[in-house]
């Protein structure tokens, strides 16, 4: 461990798994939505922790089926009929895992860092993604949004992870997702942020470099 950091946060859906935004702008084009329309409709403004849907639920505040029900009425304002969970479905953004990324978490863990995953998630989609990847081989510690009720871009959850790992200094911690936003609230806070793009090899090399810092 030649640098100073002593953990490695990841997010999990669009990190260990495809990205769904690609997929929900390709069924909003074939419903005649406006680029980003689609999106909103099921996920709100994604970058700020608001009373939305999808927000509430990632909070552990509503069910799936109750938000799935909210999500449908919100499309038929806007003039779309649609079914969240095929679109969901057909975006991949559960399945699909990055081996590649899942042997990197296993040399960091073998190399003495401490690895966590935080991430916005749903009380009923948890066995499932869990499956995905040997989840408590590879981390010590999940914080899971609707576990713990606060939901990334929300500062609180960057805090709480680092409690949770001992009351470890944001410097010493370095944080991986695939949403712009939530890095840089990670980073707002302190930590070490890299932003996952298509090609999750290129945040592997940024990590890798920081580290040998």
């Amino acid at each position: 461990m030649p640098s100073d950091i002593e953990a490695v946060l990841f997010d999990f859906g669009g990190v260990f798994t495809g990205s769904p935004f690609a997929a929900v702008e390709a069924a909003g084009a074939r419903l005649g939505a406006k680029p980003g329309q689609l999106f909103e409709i099921l996920f709100g403004a994604y970058g700020v922790d608001g009373d939305h849907p999808w927000h509430r639920m990632e909070r552990g505040e509503l069910s799936f089926a109750e938000t799935r029900e909210r999500i449908i009425a919100l499309g038929a304002q806007a003039g779309f009929e649609f079914e969240p969970i095929e679109i969901l479905a057909a975006s991949g953004g559960l399945e699909g895992a990055r081996n590649v990324l899942v042997e990197r978490v296993r040399t960091l863990r073998a190399d003495g860092y401490r690895t966590a995953i935080v991430t916005n998630n749903v009380k009923e989609f948890s066995d499932r993604w869990r499956r995905l990847i040997p989840v408590d081989e590879l981390f010590e510690l999940v914080i899971d949004s609707s576990e713990v009720g606060i939901r990334k871009p929300d500062p609180r959850i960057y805090q709480l992870t680092l409690e949770r790992l001992g009351g470890l200094a944001p410097e010493r911690a370095v944080f991986l997702d695939d949403f712009e936003i939530n890095v840089d609230a990670a980073r707002d806070l302190g930590l070490h942020g890299i932003h996952v793009g298509e090609d999750v090899r290129d945040a592997i090399a940024e990590l890798d470099a920081l580290l040998a810092r």
